[in-house]
C-alpha cells in the first residue's frame, strides 16, 4: 500500500470521525435545549406545510391557466376553421392552379388571424385522390412532425375539433416550450378533404406560471423565516424564566440561600418568579431555623458531654476507692461497688461516643489517613474482640489475602469500625462462628464480617444504622454497648469515601460489608466482595445499603489513580 493511499484513508477516517462528532454534538444540543427542539419542530412542520400548500396552489393555478387558455384557443381555432370552410365554399375554383392560389392566400391569413402568432398546417387527408396535383401547405416545415398519426386519425374520425399538448423545440434545439395543437377537417372544392391544424405556443402562459411560482416560493421562504422568528421570540420569552429559575435553583442547592429570581412585569412569568422567590424565602427561613436548632442541639450535646466530665471524674475517683475497699464490705455493698464501676465505664464510653457524634454533626471530624497494610488493622481488631468472643463461646476466623493490602486509611477509625462490627456479630451470633473476609482490587478493598445468629428482618435492616436503635428493645446490652457503634461506623466509612452495607436473613445471620477506596480521590463503583453470601433459600433475602446505591463519598484530597501494587 502506497503512502498516498494511506494518507487518503487516514483523511477519510478523520473526516468521518469529525462528522460523527459534529452530529453527536448537534444531537446533544438538540436534546438539551427545549427552545431548539420547539424551533426545529415548528420549522419542520412549517416547511412541510408550506411545501404541500405551495405545491397544491401551484398545481391549481397551472391547471386553471392551462384550461382557460385551451378554452380560448379552441374557440379561436373553431372560428378560424369556420371562416376557412366558408372561404372554400364560396371560392369558384376548378383547376389545380386555382386551388393552389387559394391555399397560398388563405394559409398566411390564417397564421396571423389569431390572438397570437400561430403555425398553420393544411394537409390532405390520407386516401384522398389528388387529381389536381395540389400539395400540402405548411407555415413551418420543421414543426410538421409534431402532428402524430394518432392525432390525424382522431381528427378524421370526428366531426369536432381534436387537440393535444405538445412540446415545441426552440430554434437552437436547446429548450422546449409548451404548446397546443388543434386539428379539424375541411372540404376543399375540386380537391377533396383536407386536415387543418393550428399550433399555438403557451410560452407567455408558461412565463406567467413561472413568475407566480417564484412569488409563491419567495412568499413561502418569507413565511418560514417569519414563523421561525416568531417561534424563537415566543420560546425565548417562555424558556428564559425557566432557565433563570433553574440557575437560581442550582445556586440554592449549592447553599446560596439568598439567591432570588428577577421579577419583571405582572404576567404569568412574573407570577412564577414571585412564587419562586416566596418559596425560596420560606425555605431559607426554615433551613435557617433548622440550622439554628441543629446548632443548639449539637452545642447542647457537646456542652453536656464536656460538663459531665468533671463530676464523672469525681464519681470515678470515689467509685474506685469504694471498689478497692469492697473486700471489707458486706456482699450486697461489694456487688454494688462492682456494678458502679461497670456502669461508669459504660457512661464514659457513652460520653466519648456522644462527643464523636457531635463532631460528625458539626462537620469537624478529620481523617488522619496514612498508608497501612490493612491486614494488620484487621488482626488488631480481631485480637481486641477475642476475649469477648471467648467469653461468649464464639469462634473468630479471618480469611485475609496472602500479600499485603496497602491503602490510605485512618487506622484508629478503621479499627473502631471493625471492632464495632465484630462486637455486634458476637453479641447477636448466638455462639456460632463469626467470619472476617478481606479482598482487594486495584481501586478498592472490601471487608466482610459475617455471623450466623438471629439475622435481621427487612424493617431491622432499614434501621440498623440508626442511633440508639435496638432490634429487640427488651434485649439487654450484655457487652456494654452505647447504641451508637454502627452509627459512628457508617460515619467513619463515609469519611473515608467508602460504603458500609448490611444484609440479613431471619434465622440465618447477618453480613456487614465495608468497602473503602485504596487512595484518596477514587470514587467507588463496585466492591471486590459480594454482599450476599450463599445461604439456604428457605427465607427471602433482606439487604440494606447505607449509601442507597449512590457512589462513595469523596471527602477531599487530590485524585490519584496511579497503578496500585497488590
Amino acid at each position: 500500500m502506497s503512502t498516498r493511499t494511506r494518507t487518503v484513508r487516514r483523511s477519510v477516517r478523520l473526516a468521518g470521525l469529525s462528522t460523527l462528532h459534529a452530529v453527536r454534538g448537534a444531537w446533544h444540543h438538540w436534546r438539551a435545549s427545549l427552545q431548539i427542539r420547539v424551533i426545529t419542530s415548528t420549522l419542520v412542520i412549517g416547511i412541510a406545510t408550506v411545501v404541500v400548500l405551495g405545491g397544491y396552489l401551484s398545481d391549481r393555478i397551472r391547471d386553471g391557466i392551462f384550461e382557460q387558455r385551451v378554452g380560448q384557443l379552441l374557440e379561436e381555432s373553431a372560428r378560424s376553421t369556420q371562416q376557412a370552410q366558408t372561404t372554400f365554399d364560396e371560392a369558384l375554383v376548378s383547376t389545380g392552379g386555382q386551388v393552389s392560389a387559394l391555399f397560398d392566400s388563405l394559409v398566411p391569413s390564417l397564421k396571423v388571424g389569431g390572438s397570437a402568432e400561430r403555425q398553420v398546417f393544411l394537409r390532405r387527408s390520407p386516401g384522398e385522390a389528388a387529381p389536381l396535383g395540389v400539395n400540402d401547405r405548411l407555415t413551418s416545415i420543421e414543426l410538421n412532425n409534431l402532428i402524430t398519426p394518432e392525432l390525424r386519425a382522431a381528427v378524421r374520425s370526428s366531426d369536432v375539433q381534436r387537440w393535444m399538448s405538445v412540446g415545441i423545440p426552440s430554434e437552437d434545439g436547446q429548450a422546449v416550450e409548451a404548446g397546443i395543437l388543434i386539428g379539424s377537417v375541411v372540404d376543399v372544392p375540386a380537391a377533396g378533404q383536407y386536415e387543418l391544424y393550428y399550433l399555438y405556443s403557451l410560452a407567455s402562459e408558461q412565463t406567467s406560471l413561472a413568475f407566480i411560482q417564484r412569488v409563491l416560493g419567495v412568499a413561502g421562504v418569507g413565511l418560514v423565516v417569519l414563523l421561525g422568528a416568531m417561534t424563537w421570540l415566543v420560546t425565548r420569552q417562555a424558556v428564559h424564566p425557566v432557565r433563570s429559575a433553574a440557575r437560581v435553583a442550582e445556586r440554592l442547592a449549592d447553599g446560596h440561600l439568598a439567591e432570588r429570581m428577577i421579577v419583571k412585569g405582572v404576567d404569568e412569568m412574573a407570577t412564577l418568579a414571585r412564587s419562586f422567590n416566596e418559596m425560596a424565602e420560606s425555605l431559607q427561613d426554615q433551613i435557617s431555623r433548622m440550622e439554628e436548632l441543629s446548632h443548639l442541639q449539637r452545642r447542647f450535646v457537646s456542652d453536656v458531654s464536656h460538663e459531665l466530665r468533671t463530676p464523672l471524674t469525681t464519681i470515678r475517683m470515689a467509685a474506685e476507692v469504694i471498689h478497692e475497699a469492697r473486700q471489707g464490705l458486706d456482699p450486697a455493698a461489694s456487688r454494688s461497688a462492682e456494678l458502679l464501676c461497670t456502669q461508669l465505664d459504660r457512661f464514659e464510653e457513652l460520653l466519648a461516643d456522644l462527643l464523636e457524634i457531635s463532631r460528625f454533626d458539626a462537620g469537624a471530624a478529620m481523617l488522619d489517613a496514612e498508608s497501612r497494610d490493612l491486614r494488620d488493622v484487621v488482626l488488631n481488631a480481631i485480637e481486641q474482640a477475642a476475649p469477648l468472643a471467648g467469653r461468649r463461646g464464639v469462634w473468630l476466623s479471618g480469611d485475609l489475602p496472602p500479600k499485603s493490602v496497602i491503602a490510605d486509611v485512618d487506622p484508629r477509625r478503621l479499627e473502631r469500625v471493625l471492632r464495632n462490627l465484630l462486637v455486634n456479630a458476637i453479641e447477636h451470633g448466638e455462639g456460632r462462628p463469626v467470619e472476617v473476609t478481606m479482598a482487594a482490587d486495584p481501586k478498592a478493598v472490601a471487608l466482610i464480617v459475617r455471623d450466623h445468629g438471629v439475622g435481621m428482618t427487612e424493617d431491622e435492616a432499614e434501621r440498623v444504622f440508626d442511633r440508639f436503635w435496638r432490634a429487640d428493645p427488651a434485649r439487654a446490652r450484655t457487652t456494654g454497648g452505647t447504641g451508637l457503634g454502627l452509627a459512628i461506623s457508617i460515619e467513619d466509612a463515609h469519611l473515608h469515601g467508602g460504603w458500609l452495607e448490611a444484609w440479613g436473613r431471619p434465622g440465618q445471620g447477618a453480613c456487614f460489608r465495608l468497602t473503602l477506596p485504596r487512595r484518596a480521590g477514587i470514587t467507588l463503583t463496585g466492591s471486590p466482595l459480594p454482599l450476599e453470601p450463599d445461604v439456604h433459600p428457605d427465607a427471602p433475602a433482606v439487604s440494606y445499603s447505607s449509601h442507597d446505591g449512590r457512589p462513595g463519598l469523596d471527602p477531599a484530597g487530590v485524585p490519584d489513580l496511579d497503578r496500585l501494587e497488590a
